[in-house]
């Protein structure tokens, strides 16, 4: 989906590189995730049951919206 490229592009580029490498773990399985699923995570309709994604998603989400 386009609209996950607009999201996690940038962060892939400017954050995943200063991840710790159990972080860049978590990412990499977070962007093997089913399209719609991450969507729907993103947009904050659910989140993932897995803790260590959600924190993940929480992550990105807080960096793509800022206080």
């Amino acid at each position: 989906m386009l609209e996950l490229d607009v999201l996690l592009v940038p962060y892939t580029e400017t954050v995943y590189p200063t991840l710790s490498a159990d972080q860049q773990r978590i990412y990499q399985r977070l962007i093997t995730c089913e399209d719609q699923d991450l969507f729907n995570w993103f947009l904050e309709k659910s989140k993932p049951d897995d803790p260590e994604l959600a924190a993940m998603v929480r992550q990105i989400l807080d960096r793509v919206q800022p206080d």
